[in-house]
């Protein structure tokens, strides 16, 4: 299968272009430690991501201190602490998937636009390409938090294709999350499901992307 007369690629963060699970968990259990809370692993805390980060530590709080009656006074707090953690260690352990390199490279030598969609908020996108040294590829990103709704809602792809001043047909969404395949649905735009990343335990052709893949080197094929 080809992907013919696209011209902007849109791609989703964790989970598709890197891996930042070590880091965020190293991050909610800096903030479990303050509570004197167990420590959860990685295999706790991969299902609680994908939505953003407040329900990414919402889950984890639920998880681990079952019996604490959340106060939004409490969970501002927790989610303080979250924060700090994270923005120290916002790089330490997050590493390219195998193949995004060399892939991120021959789609920009064949004229590709490319950008970043994620629920990872704004604050920390940069930071992580600058030291992966990947944000020459990118002409812009947007997070969580840069637009009023986030995936699964259609409103940062489609302000991204206008970014870009392209239109939904030439443009395509690359995730691992249903909410990659259905923010892609909702805007009417085609999409990859790559099958390597989080997606809560799921199984991505679940969401019918219009293709799915097991490695992010096939991408150098589609197009």
């Amino acid at each position: 299968m080809k992907f013919k007369d696209k011209d902007l690629i849109i791609f989703d963060f964790d989970g598709t272009l890197i891996n930042s699970i070590p880091d965020l968990t190293l991050a909610i259990n800096k903030m479990l430690v303050h509570y004197n809370a167990s420590p959860l692993t990685i295999e706790n805390v991969t299902p609680f991501i994908g939505n953003g980060a407040k329900p990414l530590v919402r889950r984890a709080l639920e998880y681990a201190m079952p019996n604490k009656e959340l106060t939004d006074d409490f969970f501002k707090e927790a989610f303080d602490l979250y924060l700090s953690a994270y923005k120290d260690e916002t790089c330490k352990d997050t590493f390219m998937y195998p193949g995004v390199l060399e892939t991120l490279k021959t789609l920009q030598n064949k004229g590709f636009k490319m950008v970043i969609c994620t629920n990872k908020p704004l604050g920390f996108i940069e930071p992580i390409l600058d030291t992966l040294k990947i944000k020459t590829f990118f002409n812009s990103w947007v997070g969580e938090d840069s637009l009023p709704k986030k995936k699964p809602d259609a409103t940062p792809l489609l302000h991204l294709v206008k970014e870009m001043d392209t239109t939904i047909e030439k443009s395509i969404m690359v995730g691992d999350s249903k909410n990659d395949i259905l923010a892609a649905q909702h805007a009417n735009m085609e999409s990859i499901g790559v099958s390597y990343g989080y997606n809560y335990n799921e199984n991505i052709a679940d969401y019918n992307p219009t293709l799915v893949v097991d490695n992010f080197s096939e991408l150098q094929n589609l197009f």
